[in-house]
This record gives structure tokens, C-alpha cells and sequence, in this order.
């Protein structure tokens, strides 16, 4: 399912396309943050790190004069536009024009009131607005986002995915668009099945944002629950906001850990177990784009020499995870390694699996192995 929303078509960086992927528009949702814990959070405790505040969320204590703003906006406009194909021609990064709409969406995001970018072409207006950042902090960011390529979700704190609107920061890994129809296959199987599969656990396995454990959390609704684990203290306090932005703190239990070592309690049980795990070979971290490679977690791309560690052993794994009937999914780097392990399901995992299949994502690219525990 594709919502189409107010804002413009975003650029995603992503490691796994040989060209640039784009959003479907997004709509922020201002929704507050909830400062309640989850009491079933294994994450909650004084040690866990503290997200931080995505930019439109944040209150717009700064002023400036709309001429000032002006002169920051001809500025990076200039900057942006010193990068013409560069980026694009050297990994497939973004272009001047992608840059120009960024551009755009900073403005958007640091202002309390975006009705008066119009006004932003008239010349010498000294009207003060409200800002929910410094201009000598805009002008910061900026200069981050041409000279250090860094990703334009991570200046503002926040990934517009599906219809949601997650909270990111460096460390973070960024959720993308193709992982979206993860959430999809999911409420497929459960329209198709029953509440035999609802109404259990679930697991998303390097939950990263949050981002597939929330969207599963939506279309199970009141009856079933998912746990969300991921290896990393700050992607786990960050699914915990995430999760708790959006009133889930109740069926989404994050959990600090390696894969499946803290699911002793529910082995056997599980409904599903979804996964977008690192899977790109070692030796071409080097060649993704700037923004992807130097700047997003390591350890939430690097699947080993094949870039098949993690998957294979999520297979492995799920076998004993998984009640009779339960459902998984899995997301690849493409159709090698979905034949691979289509193949390694079928044929080396002891009968464990049925009803194997390899699903492409919305670019046609084969993306995801699903299937069902015999």
C-alpha cells in the first residue's frame, strides 16, 4: 500500500539500488511525544542512551528576520547548486536538484510557521519569525550535508516511511523505501491466515528505528504483540521513542540483544519473524555512496563475505523459533542471494520450511524470501 501526502518525493540514499530510489510524499505528523515508559521495555533503564529530538518536534525558541533567512537560503541554494552531477556521476548520490528539494524540507522542518516561505523572495523584509533552530546552526547543517555528504535524515532526526514519521539519528540505521512492503507481505499473510498468527508474538529482528515492528504493530492491532531487538543501545532507545510517539509502547516490547539470544522465553512460539539484516558483502561497504557508507552503522550493512552471515543465520535460527504454520520474511540484497537462500530453505534446513518464495519489491527487484514453518 502507497499513501500519497503532502510532501515532495523524497531522495533516499540506499545501499542495495545501482540508482537513487525516491519517497512517495509524506505528511509530518506532529503528534507529541509520550514521556510514559514502556514497563515491559527490557530497554528502560538508566544506562540506555537518550534519543534525540527530530527537528520538527523541537520547540521554536530562535528568531531571526525573514531577510536573514533569506541570505542563509541564497547561500545553501548556492552551495547546492555548486554540486551539479558530481555526487551523482562519483556513487549515484544526489544531484543539485535533489539538493534544492532537501533544501526545501530543512525550511519546512525549522520553521514554526512554513506558510511564510513564499515570503522568502521579497527583498530587505524585516519581519521576525520563529525558528526551532539557530541560523548559525542551519548554516552548520548545511555545510554538512555538501561537504561531509551527510544524510539529509540525519541533520533533520527524522525518516518519513510509509505513513509514518520516524525519529533517526547517526547510529541509527535510516529504514527504506523498499522495506516498506515488509509491512505489506505481513498483513497479507495475516488477511489469508487467521488470527491463528495474529494473535501471537511476533519478533523484528535489528529493529533498528522501530520502523517494520511499528508498521506490523498497526495491522496486528489490539490482539497480537511484537518484540523488537536489536544489538544496538541507541537504535533500541530510539524504536522505544518511536514505538511510544505512536502509542505502541503496549504491544511493542523492545529488547537490547543479539538476534535470537534474548527470545529464550518464546522459542517455539512465534507467530512471525521478520528481518532486514545486514547483508552487503564486506568488500562493497567501500562503494556505496558517501552518505550510506561513511556515515550510517557498519554494523547495520555488513553482512560478511557474502553478505550472507545474518541471513543465513536468521534461517537457522527461525527453525526452532517459529509454532507450526508461523510466518517469516526476510529482506536481501537481491535475486543471488533469494535464490541462495530459497534454495538452503528448501533443500538444507531439514524439512523445517514450507511454501518458500522470493518476492520482488516495488522497483521489480527480487528482494524478500518468505515462506511458513512446516
Amino acid at each position: 500500500m502507497r499513501v500519497s501526502l503532502t510532501r515532495a518525493c523524497r531522495f533516499y540514499t540506499s545501499p542495495i539500488t545501482p540508482k537513487p530510489s525516491f519517497f512517495s510524499p509524506r505528511a509530518i505528523l506532529n503528534q507529541p511525544f509520550s514521556s510514559s515508559s514502556s514497563s515491559s521495555s527490557s530497554s528502560s533503564h538508566s544506562s540506555t542512551p537518550k534519543p534525540k529530538t527530530p527537528l520538527f518536534l523541537k520547540p521554536p525558541k530562535y528568531s531571526a528576520t525573514l531577510s536573514d533567512l533569506k541570505k542563509w537560503h541564497n547561500w545553501a541554494k548556492a552551495l547546492a547548486s555548486s554540486v551539479r552531477s558530481t555526487f551523482a556521476d562519483a556513487d549515484n548520490g544526489p544531484d543539485s536538484s535533489i539538493l534544492f528539494r532537501e533544501l526545501n524540507w530543512l525550511i519546512e522542518d525549522s520553521l514554526e510557521d512554513p506558510s511564510l516561505i513564499p515570503q522568502l523572495g521579497f527583498q530587505n523584509n524585516s519581519q521576525s519569525v520563529r525558528l526551532r533552530i539557530g541560523l548559525d546552526e542551519l548554516y552548520g547543517l548545511w555545510k554538512q550535508r555538501i561537504e561531509k555528504r551527510k544524510p539529509f535524515q540525519y541533520l533533520v532526526g527524522c525518516e518519513h516511511w510509509r505513513d509514518l514519521v520516524l525519529s533517526v539519528e547517526e547510529g541509527v540505521f535510516i529504514p527504506r523505501p523498499e522495506t516498506e512492503l515488509m509491512v505489506d507481505l505481513v498483513s497479507d499473510v495475516l488477511v489469508r491466515d487467521n488470527d491463528g498468527l495474529r494473535d501471537g508474538f511476533w519478533v523484528d529482528l535489528g529493529t533498528g528505528s522501530g520502523a517494520i515492528a511499528i508498521g506490523i504493530a498497526r495491522v496486528l492491532g489490539s490482539k497480537g504483540s511484537i518484540i523488537a531487538v536489536d544489538l544496538n543501545p541507541l537504535a533500541a532507545a530510539v524504536a522505544a521513542f518511536n514505538a511510544q510517539r505512536y502509542g505502541l509502547q503496549d504491544i511493542i516490547e523492545i529488547r537490547q540483544g543479539s538476534w535470537f539470544g534474548k527470545l529464550k522465553d518464546v522459542e517455539g512460539k512465534l507467530s512471525g519473524v521478520v528481518s532486514n539484516p545486514p547483508y552487503i558483502p564486506s568488500d562493497d561497504i567501500s562503494g556505496l555512496q558517501v552518505e550510506v557508507g561513511k556515515h550510517e552503522p557498519r554494523l547495520a550493512l555488513d553482512g560478511g563475505v557474502d553478505g550472507l552471515d545474518y541471513l543465513l543465520h536468521l534461517c537457522n535460527g527461525t527453525a526452532s523459533m517459529l509454532k507450526p504454520g508461523g510466518f517469516f520474511a526476510f529482506e536481501t540484497n537481491g535475486e543471488k542471494q533469494c535464490k541462495f537462500l530459497k534454495n538452503y530453505l528448501e533443500n538444507d534446513s531439514a524439512c523445517s520450511f514450507c511454501n518458500v518464495s522470493i518476492v520482488s519489491d516495488f522497483a521489480g527487484i527480487q528482494r524478500f524470501v518468505t515462506g511458513f514453518r512446516q
